[in-house]
């Protein structure tokens, strides 16, 4: 409080009829409660980097086409926009990568596998989960990540085109580990299944086997995260394809597909002019509330389909990566039927365009 020093005695001042009244300090309001977003709202900002899918609603209710000058590009959020967009030819991507993605209406692989293809691949890939979730089942605590989802689409591939791990996965300088004669899968084919052409349907889908073991991942973690629809699949394994499915919405591996306009378009009632980069949300879709009812739940009985996935249900990569889910699935609890979480483990997902858990421990008994 400040202190008023009187005059000088010399100078006495009248005194005032009345003693002023002390004005208090005018009031400042509180500011609104908002949602904790950086005043600039981002993909690449600290909010979107902590729960993604609250960043997701945000923009959805608020924002549903908006220019994120740090990315550089237009988010687009609403399903009833990120759908029909996925498949306007005024939007484009890379010409590489894998033949179909999220929202693909029409595979563009001109490559049609037979179905003893498909059949004798489901046989390799059995054969790989099972040996995989073997080794697992007497340990006291295994991560299913590192030593399950990101070995059996690769094992698989590998085993049916003879070509080894790093082959498979792209990397420089790596050889097949044998002849694709020696291969389990083309020994089978020689035997007893002339022509139908097994190595060329896995060597087809080989680019894919990151992704799909990025939603084996999540596929996983959504079950035992729901204990009770675990046991429905034990009970009923028919029901892991819509398990598979409901994953694929929930916790799509894809979460964002940039494209670019090659011309002015109309998205969400606004002007997206040509040239500008385009990201469509695919994680924020699939969980849109005016498109699937309590998106946030798993629900593998959800009877509301539509989900922009990895690809159309006759895309041989699609397929494959569900078949190998089916498998993987069946091999698990057929070598662990008590598997579970590890206890204080919660599962978390990383990553920007694509996410998945990093780390998923269990016990396998």
């Amino acid at each position: 409080m400040t202190t008023v020093e009187p005059p000088p005695e010399t100078a006495p001042a009248p005194a005032p009829a009345s003693p002023p009244e002390a004005t208090p300090p005018p009031t400042v309001a509180s500011p609104p409660e908002t949602p904790s977003l950086p005043e600039t709202p981002s993909l690449l900002g600290a909010a979107a980097r902590r729960d993604p899918y609250a960043f997701y609603r945000f923009l959805r209710e608020e924002h549903p086409l908006l220019w994120d000058a740090r990315l550089g590009a237009w988010l687009v959020s609403r399903y009833a926009d990120v759908a029909p967009a996925l498949g306007d030819p005024g939007l484009v991507g890379p010409r590489r990568g894998p033949c179909c993605g999220p929202g693909t209406v029409r595979c563009t692989q001109e490559y049609a596998a037979p179905e003893s293809a498909f059949a004798l691949l489901r046989e390799v890939c059995a054969r790989t989960a099972y040996v995989l979730a073997r080794r697992l089942a007497g340990r006291q605590e295994a991560d299913l990540v590192e030593e399950f989802c990101r070995w059996l689409p690769t094992g698989t591939m590998a085993a049916a085109t003879g070509l080894s791990y790093g082959a498979v996965m792209g990397r420089s300088g790596a050889v097949p580990a044998r002849s694709r004669a020696e291969a389990p899968a083309a020994t089978d084919l020689g035997r007893r299944r002339v022509g139908t052409g097994v190595a060329l349907l896995a060597a087809r889908c080989a680019d894919q086997a990151a992704l799909t073991g990025q939603a084996l991942a999540s596929l996983l973690a959504n079950l035992l995260d729901n204990p009770e629809q675990l046991e429905l699949v034990k009970a009923v394994p028919a029901l892991i394809g819509q398990a598979w499915d409901e994953s694929l919405r929930r916790n799509p591996p894809v979460h964002v597909v940039l494209r670019r306009a090659v011309r002015d378009l109309a998205i969400s009632g606004a002007a997206v002019p040509a040239g500008a980069a385009v990201a469509l949300l695919v994680g924020a879709a699939n969980r849109d509330p005016d498109r699937f009812t309590d998106p946030d739940r798993f629900d593998l009985h959800r009877t509301n389909p539509g989900a922009l996935a990895l690809g159309p249900s006759d895309c041989p990569a699609a397929r494959v990566a569900e078949l190998q889910a089916e498998c993987a699935v069946n091999a698990l609890l057929t070598a662990m039927p008590g598997l579970r979480r590890a206890e204080a483990f919660t599962p978390a997902e990383s990553g920007l365009l694509t996410r998945a858990p990093r780390l998923l421990l269990v016990r396998p008994s």
